[in-house]
């Protein structure tokens, strides 16, 4: 009966912390506020929402300032509102440090309100999108960066999360489940103080 008590403590524990870190590794991407997502850009008044997918590799999942994967790529240009569906827009893809162009889009109208292409980006490292609206005779452009391969350098921020949660949940739970382990822990602790 004490073992069951020590393992639903523990399972208890272990699904706080989890459902502490969700949050966090929500804010990668799709929990950021309208105000804080790095991946709308503000073109004079207007504002374009830039997402990237490798569906070959992970289906649905958008990604912006991190692509984790080099080869083939969607890249997706969103207007928010109707007013830019009547504008005329330019689109780049340029590799950076360079600004070496891989891709262009001469000035066009989208009418649907959403403009995206597929590249086969190779190389890993940073690239940077550039958005021009051309309206009467007037040009404001601005652009997104964003990196290529970043899986490829290592593991990602909320990566590390999850790997800390269940490397304290399960100490956690151990400490709980096992007397020598418990013991070995309490000695270390009181040798320290």
């Amino acid at each position: 009966m004490r073992n069951f008590n020590f393992l639903k403590t523990g399972l208890l524990a272990l699904g706080m912390l989890v459902s502490g870190a969700l949050p966090v590794i929500g804010w990668a991407h799709g929990g950021a506020s309208v105000d804080t997502d790095e991946c709308r850009v503000k073109i004079g008044s207007h504002l374009v929402h830039f997402t990237a997918y490798q569906p070959q590799l992970t289906g649905t999942t958008e990604y912006c300032n991190e692509i984790p994967e080099t080869g083939n790529t969607t890249l997706v240009f969103d207007y928010e509102g109707k007013a830019l569906r009547n504008m005329t827009v330019e689109f780049e893809i340029t590799k950076e440090p360079e600004g070496t162009r891989i891709f262009y889009q001469p000035p066009s109208t989208h009418s649907t309100g959403t403009f995206n292409t597929n590249l086969d980006l190779r190389e890993p490292g940073k690239y940077r999108a550039h958005i021009t609206l051309v309206n009467e005779g007037q040009k404001v452009d601005e652009h997104v960066g964003f990196v290529v391969g970043s899986a490829q350098s290592g593991f990602s921020a909320s990566t590390y999360i999850v790997i800390g949660v269940v490397l304290i949940a399960g100490g956690y739970l151990a400490y709980l489940s096992s007397a020598s382990f418990k013991n070995a822990i309490d000695r270390l602790v009181n040798k320290q103080a």
